[in-house]
């Protein structure tokens, strides 16, 4: 069975740093590309951060840039989003989704072909 699993979410002040993991069952990370997505209530969800198959590239939301780094880690067929100097408006849930793009990578859903079922990320003092 294939699966995504998210985990590391969880509360964190403002100003702090949570690690999220997505780890794949059922498959291997080494051909698909890899993105981060978050959806806040009420809002459309937003493509965060997203890797290539290589790792050569690498893409964030303007929101996020110098803030949030992913990572993968094929041997371990993990992806990792580092994310420091949190603020109230990163609160979502956010998931891990792969593609199949060739060597680049998206933060476009409408190419995902398999998704996670998400962690709570709450930024709150």
């Amino acid at each position: 069975q294939l699966q995504l699993v998210e985990s590391g979410g969880g509360l964190v002040q403002p100003g702090g740093s949570l690690r999220l993991s997505c780890v794949a069952s059922g498959f291997t990370l080494d051909y698909y590309a890899i993105s981060w997505f978050r959806q806040a209530p009420g809002k459309e969800p937003e493509g965060v951060a997203c890797i290539s198959v290589s790792g050569l590239t690498i893409d964030y939301a303007d929101s996020v840039k110098g803030r949030f780094a992913i990572s993968r880690d094929n041997a371990k067929n993990t992806v990792v989003l580092q994310m420091n100097s949190l603020k109230s408006e990163d609160t979502a849930d956010y998931y891990c989704a792969v593609a199949s793009v060739g060597d680049m990578c998206s933060l476009s859903y409408y190419v995902m072909e398999y998704w996670g079922k998400g962690t709570l990320v709450t930024v709150s003092s």
